[in-house]
């Protein structure tokens, strides 16, 4: 018995390796047709042998931009945030009404794509993290003014294709890249200094990196698996007056809460510099 056909079309505008994940998982899913673009024929080819996606580079076919975004039902914007208003400002006349656009550049408005698209098309923000590209994401998603209940579902359907969907106000979203969005690279950081540190107890690099690695990793699947609050879990480890509780005790003198909270205003300030043009 021959499968039905995917429901609808989304296109990626500028797939990039955000871009380009959200559009490998939704291909995977079965869930929709995808169009992929980029600007040249190397960042394309890496899409283009993949079952359930069409790629296109813009050097050999400048309208596919338009073109893509005629043929969608839902078209996410993956372009860097000053490309932006260009962009919609090309695709806007070819949107077919009840189109949805979705943006992933960080620090542009819901507003900023309403004032230049038809209001028969709705608009949402994301802000997914990297770990999409092994379908392990966090998404944060907000609506427009124009978005209906239906037309949130339909996106939070194909972000749940990549990892897990948290639904907030605009006004939310910047903070929520922050956390989430930032949020890979401060572990990837917190990696590099620990792995550093076992090097300077006479590890091998190679040596520390294992150890440091799968030690992250470990937490992380067990923090997952057991359900369990990761202050329970720290407890665990720390036995009275033992090695971990003296560690735990330095860390906690540095007061890494408030260097956490000074770090994502720090990136909230910059978001915020970017919506403005800066």
């Amino acid at each position: 018995m021959a499968s039905s056909a995917p429901s609808f079309v989304v296109a990626v505008l500028g797939a990039g390796s955000m871009g380009g994940a959200i559009a490998r998982g939704v291909a995977a899913s079965g869930s929709a047709d995808v169009i992929a673009t980029n600007r040249s024929r190397q960042k394309a080819a890496v899409l283009a042998d993949l079952p359930g996606i069409r790629s296109y580079a813009l050097e050999v076919s400048p309208e596919r931009n338009r073109l893509s975004a005629a043929e969608a039902d839902v078209i996410l914007v993956g372009v860097k945030p000053a490309m932006v208003p260009d962009l919609l400002r090309e695709i806007a006349p070819s949107l077919r009404p009840g189109a949805i656009v979705v943006s992933l550049a960080a620090g542009v408005t819901t507003a900023t794509y309403e004032a230049l698209l038809p209001e028969s098309v709705a608009v949402l923000r994301s802000m997914p993290n990297t770990p999409a590209l092994v379908s392990r994401a966090v998404t944060g998603l907000a609506a427009g003014s124009r978005a209906s209940e239906a037309d949130r579902a339909r996106v939070r359907g194909l972000f749940e294709t990549v990892g897990v969907v948290v639904e907030v106000d605009e006004e939310q979203i910047d903070a929520l890249g922050t956390i989430s969005g930032s949020g890979p690279a401060y572990v990837y950081l917190l990696i590099e200094e620990l792995a550093r540190a076992a090097e300077g107890k006479g590890f091998t690099p190679e040596q520390a990196r294992l150890l440091v690695e799968q030690t992250f990793i470990g937490a992380g699947a067990l923090l997952e698996a057991s359900g369990e609050d990761p202050r329970e879990l720290r407890r665990q480890v720390t036995s009275p007056k033992g090695t971990t509780e003296r560690a735990i005790a330095v860390l906690q003198d540095a007061d890494l809460g408030a260097l956490f909270g000074r770090a994502t205003d720090a990136a909230l300030a910059r978001s915020r510099e970017l919506a403005a043009g800066s």
